[in-house]
């Protein structure tokens, strides 16, 4: 019995309903986020910035005491940019490889070995008792971490199209807590014989007197590293890539196009194409930046006031910049993914990156205040406000991830991709610290533009990276 024919009513009824279905289709409510998997993944983000962040409120201190610089203060930014920069050099050398291993063999392998790493170097840190001591524990810490790529790829793999905001907007909250617990315990742990003499009476803590700042951050990483174990779960499942990898094979042979040959691991060759290198880029302007800000605020800090610093104590470099950690995670977990959702992407970037500009430039006046009248209510006011538009510059880097993020060519991809991009950053960061602090040391000590030219430059550099993130594209994932 043949069936009837389709009259003009039912064709205008089926279109009609087709139409429906795709505007309920374009107004998807957001994907629910996995929060454990997602706490665990913030836990071990949180351990980099205590390792290596809780060392900044007491590194110069440690150089001065080491008699590194033969007595001359004025050197101590080259030897504390120095040992600053050596985690990023080694991470740089190996960064991609750990990140295109976890294409391969998983992420949670690569995480586990990193975190593991990052425990022991600490404890080395905390011992040495020399220059060359400090040059291997850095090394050690970065050449086996590549986490922070692994970390990225995996948010990028727990989230989709419509929770990608909500999801990215939390991993510079969980950096900026370790970045609040970092200089905390850095500034308010060294020498415990001093500051709690009941508790720490013995001659150990005299003579390896950073060596408790450095034994809390390795505790914390074992901590992560337990949960880790236990309770993350891949997300590049094992079988599911041994399957693929068949449907790949299969396909070559019987020449069949739309299967698994489109989701297997690309060569290092076809990620350099503009539609990754422009943020990648971007991405590497940023971290030279930021990387230059954070060397330069504690050397700044402690730096006496009539050489062009504020002649802040470690406890209260670490306290002030704890306090900068709790604001950004505050306000990012607020108002990163409004922002994002109301003007895009790109438009949050460019204005986050453009706050560098007032940042850059309040370090000299700052200066040229506490000169003429001491600490007082200004200092703090200017500090302050250096303060707030760190924490939306910090914004950018949410927005530069999801562009990554979605330039990547497919899902077993990822990770390579990552790994292209936070090795450039490793590599600027790795000459950004050294860099910076140098240039402050030459400008203090050949008074350039009265000992500020350091800061000069880097507000030119601010306004050459600004110009680059014009080409990116509109959104994540179109081509610019």
């Amino acid at each position: 019995m043949s069936s009837a024919a389709p009259s003009d009513s039912d064709i205008v009824v089926n279109e009609r309903t087709a139409l429906l279905d795709a505007g309920q289709q374009g107004q998807k409510k957001a994907t629910p986020l996995p929060k454990l998997q997602i706490v665990i993944l913030l836990l071990a983000l949180l351990v980099e910035p205590i390792a290596s962040q809780s060392i900044y409120p007491y590194i110069n201190q440690l150089v001065s005491e080491l008699d590194i610089t033969g007595g001359d203060e004025r050197k101590v930014g080259y030897y504390a940019g120095l040992i600053e920069s050596l985690f990023f050099a080694t991470q740089a050398l190996t960064i991609l490889q750990w990140s295109r291993t976890s294409d391969r063999i998983g992420r949670k392998p690569v995480l586990l070995l990193g975190i593991f790493g990052l425990s022991l170097s600490m404890l080395c840190f905390g011992l040495s008792r020399t220059l060359l001591g400090l040059i291997f524990s850095r090394c050690i810490t970065g050449a086996l971490n590549g986490n922070i790529g692994v970390m990225k790829s995996m948010m990028g793999e727990l989230t989709d199209s419509t929770n990608m905001a909500q999801g990215f907007a939390l991993m510079p909250v969980a950096w900026s807590l370790g970045a609040t617990i970092g200089p905390m315990i850095g500034g308010t742990l060294e020498h415990p014989q001093q500051h709690f003499p009941n508790i720490f009476p013995g001659t150990f803590w005299s003579q390896f007197p950073y060596f408790l700042p450095s034994a809390v951050a390795a505790v914390f990483a074992v901590t992560c590293f337990l949960a880790i174990l236990f309770f993350l779960k891949e997300t590049l499942p094992r079988q599911r890539t041994q399957e693929k990898s068949m449907s790949a094979l299969d396909g070559e042979a019987l020449n069949v196009p739309g299967n698994a040959v489109e989701d297997s691991p690309v060569s290092i060759r076809s990620l350099f194409v503009p539609s990754i290198l422009i943020p990648v880029t971007n991405y590497g302007c940023m971290a030279t930046l930021e990387i230059a800000m954070f060397a330069l605020q504690p050397l700044f800090y402690s730096t006496p006031i009539e050489l062009g610093g504020l002649g802040f104590d470690p406890i209260t470099i670490g306290l002030w910049m704890g306090a900068f950690g709790i604001v950004n995670g505050v306000l990012q977990m607020m108002i990163f993914a409004p922002l994002v959702n109301k003007f895009g992407p790109k438009t949050v970037f460019r204005i986050c990156e453009g706050c560098f500009i007032p940042i850059f430039a309040l370090f000299p006046i700052t200066s040229i205040v506490a000169r003429q009248h001491g600490i007082n209510w200004l200092v703090w006011f200017l500090l302050t406000c250096s303060l707030l538009l760190g924490v939306f510059m910090d914004m950018a880097f949410g927005c530069i991830l999801m562009f990554i993020t979605a330039a990547a060519p497919n899902k077993r991809s990822l990770g390579a991709t990552n790994g292209l991009a936070q090795m450039t950053a490793s590599i600027v960061r790795a000459i950004g610290p050294a860099t910076s602090t140098s240039m402050f040391a030459y400008s203090v000590q050949h008074k350039l533009m009265g000992g500020y030219a350091v800061y000069t430059v880097f507000v030119i550099m601010t306004v050459f990276a600004m110009r680059i993130a014009a080409k990116l594209p509109g959104s994540p994932g179109k081509k610019a």
